[in-house]
């Protein structure tokens, strides 16, 4: 028996380079393809990453203090032999040793990640006994590697003490312990103290407390960041210990700190140690390690009530790294949608120019398979084509993303480059193979039906694939969301693959439905013209006729469109979800938040602003956050906000804010007699209407309040109480405005312009401080370029389906020109071939794309960057999906007169040719 020798495929090198050159624009056109979409699917990722984490670090530095890592330790006993309190004159060096312990606890991560520690010694609030405004006095020691800020002392000297350095006993019934501090200029100039005075303080007790200043200070820096940590150092801070109290601090020295301790009680000097985080040390990658580190110290936390001295910690960096995280998170994923979208008609596109270029060579590949040129090699020599072509142009596109960003991933390329490498071979060999088969059709008629059922059961069976991934990827979408695994690092994993493919499988089963649907019509249209007496209809219905069932054109066309309405209505939604929350933030064109100096100043200011130009409303309102409001004895922290209903309803009935009227009840009786109504919102729905509520006061009884309805998100807040100004003064409790909204095209001039103590924002602000937020503009970036390139892909595959029947279609309308046809007559045929699919396309695109977002903007997550409580609502932008139908029109109008053009000196005698 012969054996046939195996032996490797061995290519035809002058074949393959004939090959190229004939066929060389057409390579090019795919290389081109090949190198853009890498250079966007490299460099996209590498943005984001360098976009997370400038994300990382912005968040860490709007968290300021917050973000602090504190480290808290008891003081040990200072009891005497003698039954008193022994002076501890090294008290400075204890607070050195806890930095130092501090800091080593750490741990080599997170100390990386930090600046150097700050401790901080402070006494407790004190009360200043002379004058008619309440105020408070706080002494302060602050220590860093440089023995604490700057200052310069203007007057008198820096704190000391009277007494030696060797310990001395101070009885617990002696008088109180004197201690000396340092005030600040506009300390010393508001108290009208200066060195040598006695500040006359009392404790919470009611006890005299001995503190004497020694010299006023001037700081060297303000800006200096340790002042954060005590900003009454700097001078008066006005609100830090309630409504209408301004506190006053006096800086402790080293010499000065032991006599702080004997001058209150035994466990009221507290020490503290703060790591600021370096937001320039914050990465996206290392946020989750970082966090499980502030997490595990969290845990090792020792007891508050235990008095060894052990370290406490206390820090809420963990939940600021994760919220920052998570936001990065979801920009990562919403990219990976936008970006397999353009990969698939990327890799349809690719599919549709191989079998351009193979129906271009099919004769040349049937005289080759003539000659004797076996299958194995000529899949050979199109695959090094195609493997040179698609490898030097991936290299190409990611060269360039690497040279304008600081990385670049190739994981995103890698179908581009498998396709651009796999389409034009397979096309090839299998055309070649059907142009040397022997293979009879049956003239059978059942055998005929046969394979007709069998072509269409393998189709009906593609289609059903399709159809269950994209119903799959739909429910897991809406099931499980986008966001990945914190077990998983937050990386994108196999898990995200099917829900990431949703929006492009939606694009498919779309186009599926559509190539179903198209033939139909067709063949409807070519029915209803056979029975008319236009003979040009008939033509141009007979030819869509045969061309409504070719799917590659179809697929490329309906997904471009419909997935770049998908990114134009992502684009818009995002856009309006930033005005929307700049506005949901500030509650309206601007906002004042008074101090409590200015406070009493609230209703003349606020006619003042009124007054202004430019100004239509003005609404104030007393607002307090955390406020403590019970319900059935549980304690809840809602923010409070007391204003006048009936003017609250007409400000937001004015505003592209939610209209509330249920603010309406608040003015009517309550259904209980003595109950004060109120409207309550409540993120995790433990507040409802129908709650009655405890509003507790200090020398009076609680005030009933009964929940009549719900109330609107004011200034982003999750929990609200709203209640009517006029019906809780009624109730004994009248409002103290602080805060003020105006809306206008004056609002922000008016308020810039109060004169007043107040922090000013404006809504304008807040919405361009959104828009430049990394994640958040880089994500709208993509959104827009992926829109443009996708139809860009729409068009290049318009050109590519044109192009494929070009000669066919010219070869069909110069024999109909010798039964009479007109030229002009041959361009409308040409025309009613091409058009009305187009036309139809241009129509059902967007509209799919319009119900893609309907199914896929909500488990997005978009309100996590654009600063929403909720899901912002679906914008769909029409001019802009008009607008991609028209450019698809416009281009598919062009196509004929230039193909008239081209095909104007073609000889009719080629056409008849026999074998033609």
């Amino acid at each position: 028996m012969n054996r046939l020798a195996r032996r490797w495929p061995a290519p035809h090198w002058p074949s393959v380079r004939g090959r190229a050159r004939a066929d060389a624009g057409p390579l090019l056109l795919t290389a081109a393809v090949i190198a853009a979409v890498a250079l966007l699917a490299g460099a996209v990722p590498a943005l984001l990453r360098a976009a997370a984490d400038d994300a990382v670090q912005d968040a860490v530095r709007r968290a300021g203090n917050d973000a602090n890592v504190l480290v808290h330790a008891d003081w040990e006993r200072d009891d005497g032999p003698n039954g008193g309190r022994i002076r501890i004159a090294g008290l400075a060096d204890d607070v050195e040793d806890l930095r130092a312990r501090a800091t080593y606890a750490l741990g080599p991560d997170l100390d990386a990640a930090l600046l150097p520690p700050v401790a901080v010694v402070s006494g407790p609030i004190l009360s200043i006994t002379e004058g008619s405004v309440p105020r408070t006095f706080q002494f302060t020691y602050l220590a860093d590697d440089r023995d604490g800020p700057a200052v310069t002392w203007i007057a008198g000297s820096a704190p000391g003490s009277p007494f030696p350095d060797e310990p001395v006993e101070a009885p617990y019934d002696g008088p109180p312990w004197p201690v000396q501090v340092g005030l600040a200029e506009t300390a010393a100039a508001a108290l009208h103290l200066g060195p040598g005075d006695r500040l006359p303080v009392k404790d919470g007790q009611g006890r005299d407390r001995d503190v004497r200043i020694s010299g006023i200070y001037r700081p060297a820096d303000s800006t200096d960041s340790t002042w954060r940590l005590a900003p009454a150092l700097l001078g008066a801070l006005p609100g830090a210990d309630g409504v209408g109290v301004t506190r006053f601090a006096g800086l402790l020295s080293r010499e000065s700190l032991p006599d702080a301790r004997l001058a209150v009680d035994q466990d009221q000097l507290r020490r503290t140690v703060h790591f600021a985080p370096e937001p320039g040390a914050l990465t996206w990658d290392t946020t989750a390690a970082l966090a499980n580190q502030v997490v595990a110290l969290k845990a090792t936390s020792g007891s508050s009530g235990a008095r060894d001295g052990s370290l406490r910690w206390e820090s809420q960096l963990d939940s600021t790294l994760r919220d920052a995280r998570t936001r990065g998170n979801a920009a990562s994923a919403q990219a990976a949608v936008l970006l397999t979208g353009i990969l698939t008609v990327t890799v349809l596109v690719l599919l549709l120019a191989a079998a351009l270029l193979v129906h271009r060579r099919t004769p040349a590949l049937g005289a080759a398979r003539q000659r004797g040129a076996a299958l194995p090699d000529l899949a050979a020599e199109l695959t090094i084509e195609s493997t040179v072509v698609s490898v030097s142009a991936a290299a190409v596109g990611l060269a360039l993303a690497r040279a304008v960003t600081a990385g670049v991933s190739w994981t995103w390329a890698v179908p581009v480059v498998l396709a651009g490498a796999v389409a034009g071979p397979t096309f090839g060999t299998l055309a070649a193979a059907r142009a040397s088969r022997d293979r009879r059709q049956p003239a059978n008629p059942a055998a005929r039906r046969w394979n007709r059922v069998t072509g269409q059961l393998r189709r009906a069976a593609v289609e059903a694939a399709v159809l269950i991934a994209a119903v799959a990827g739909f429910v897991t979408l809406h099931q499980r969301g986008l966001l990945p695994d914190t077990a998983d690092g937050g990386e994108l994993t196999g898990d995200l693959v099917l829900p990431i493919s949703a929006l492009a499988l939606g694009g498919l089963v779309g186009a599926l439905v559509l190539l179903r649907l198209l033939p139909l019509g067709a063949r409807f249209a070519l029915r209803q013209a056979l029975r008319s007496r236009r003979p040009l209809a008939v033509f141009s219905a007979a030819r869509a006729a045969t061309t409504a069932g070719r799917a590659l054109p179809l697929l490329v066309l309906v997904s471009a469109t419909a997935l770049a309405s998908f990114a134009l209505i992502l684009g818009s939604t995002v856009t309006r979800g930033l005005a929307d929350g700049a506005w949901s933030t500030v509650g309206a064109d601007a906002r004042l938040d008074l101090g409590a100096d200015a406070q009493a100043a609230t209703p003349a200011l606020a006619e003042r602003v009124a007054a202004a130009p430019g100004v239509r409303q003005v609404v104030v309102a007393q607002v307090t956050d955390s406020a403590r409001v019970f319900a059935e004895s549980t304690l809840f922290t809602p923010r409070l906000v007391v204003v006048d209903a009936a003017a609250f309803q007409r400000l937001l009935a004015t505003t592209p804010l939610p209209d509330a009227p249920a603010l309406a009840r608040l003015t009517a009786p309550a259904p209980t007699r003595g109950d004060v109504p109120a409207l309550v919102l409540s993120n995790d729905s433990e507040l409802r209407a129908s709650t009655r509520l405890q509003l507790p006061r200090d020398d009076a009884p609680a005030i009933r309040l009964a929940a009549v309805g719900t109330a609107p998100a004011v200034d982003g807040a999750g929990d609200v109480v709203v209640v009517d100004a006029t019906a809780l003064a009624a109730a004994g409790l009248p409002a103290v405005a602080n805060t003020v909204w105006v809306t206008g095209p004056g609002a922000a001039r008016a308020v810039s312009n109060s004169g007043v103590a107040a922090d000013v924002v404006l809504r304008a602000d807040v919405l361009r401080a959104q828009r430049v937020a990394p994640l958040t503009a880089g994500l709208l970036r993509l959104a827009w370029t992926a829109a443009a390139v996708l139809v860009a892909l729409g068009l290049l595959g318009l050109l590519l389906a044109a192009a494929a029947g070009t000669s066919e279609r010219w070869h069909t309308l110069v024999r109909l020109r010798t039964l009479g046809l007109r030229p002009r007559d041959a361009r409308w045929v040409a025309a009613g071939e091409l058009l009305p699919p187009v036309v139809v396309i241009a129509g059902y695109g967007p509209l799919l794309g319009a119900l893609l977002a309907h199914l896929t903007l909500g488990p997005l997550d978009l309100r996590l960057l654009t600063g929403q409580t909720g899901d912002p609502a679906t914008v769909l932008p029409w001019w802009l999906l008009g607008l991609v139908g028209v450019v698809l029109l416009a281009v598919a109008a062009t196509v004929v007169p230039v193909e008239s053009a081209l095909r104007r000196r073609d000889r009719l005698s080629e056409v008849l040719r026999a074998g033609e």
